[in-house]
């Protein structure tokens, strides 16, 4: 039987290959008090859960954008108390919105730690299809700030078909959304000063960013459990 999704148990090999990180760096961050400390199992063995890997993943991800160790433990200080580990994805992928692009090309075994796991050939060539990796002569380029949504969607229990739309989709419909924002703003700026434009955008940016991902996950949660509902009724 499947284990529920928040009762996942990684000794810290596991979880540092997960993350893409060394042992000794899980190791650190628990010193730190960046991480809660794992359950202890038997025989004495430290367990790590997805919350674990996913504040994991939110310390890697700001500290790649150039946040230090004092401000990556204040941020996580202001996050409400037992967060799920859904909830620290949300959190994350907030943070990642902000993250410049960076594409690099990377040796296969480079991509291979930089993934977490082994990536076979079928691995690749899906995340090929996903647009986050391409081979190309010295290796692979890889888009950085997708490789960790690609990776987890190598687990996901839908064909590739589906994944490929649902991108067509969410692309489509962002992109859409983003046209008639603009429209609405530039409606409202047309007589402004060039340095109030400036203003409205910086101050309008986080926002929009914030309410789309809160109406989306909030119509999402209701469209699934409307599917589940129905599943359970069948």
């Amino acid at each position: 039987m499947d284990r529920h999704p928040e009762e996942l148990t990684l000794t810290v090999d596991e979880l540092a290959a997960r993350a893409g990180v060394t042992v000794r760096t899980v190791r650190f961050y628990g010193t730190k008090g960046l991480l809660p400390p794992p359950v202890i199992g038997p025989r004495r063995v430290g367990q790590y859960g997805r919350a674990h890997l996913a504040r994991l993943e939110i310390i890697e991800e700001l500290q790649g954008q150039g946040m230090t160790l004092a401000g990556i433990e204040r941020y996580l200080q202001q996050l409400p108390p037992g967060l799920s580990a859904h909830d620290l994805a949300i959190h994350r992928a907030v943070i990642a919105s902000w993250a410049p692009e960076a594409v690099e090309t990377v040796t296969r075994e480079e991509l291979r730690r930089r993934a977490g796991r082994v990536l076979g050939d079928d691995d690749l060539e899906r995340l090929a299809a996903m647009d986050v990796v391409r081979p190309v002569p010295d290796g692979y380029q890889v888009d950085l700030a997708s490789l960790r949504l690609g990776v987890r969607l190598l687990d996901v229990p839908l064909s590739q078909e589906a994944i490929l739309a649902a991108r067509e989709v969410l692309f489509e419909h962002s992109r859409a959304a983003a046209q008639e924002l603009a429209r609405l703003f530039r409606a409202e700026v047309s007589e402004r000063d060039t340095r109030d434009v400036r203003s409205l955008s910086a101050h309008m940016h986080p926002l929009v960013v914030q309410a789309l991902l809160t109406t989306f996950q909030r119509s999402l949660r209701e469209e699934l459990g409307e599917l589940l509902s129905g599943s359970d009724a069948g």
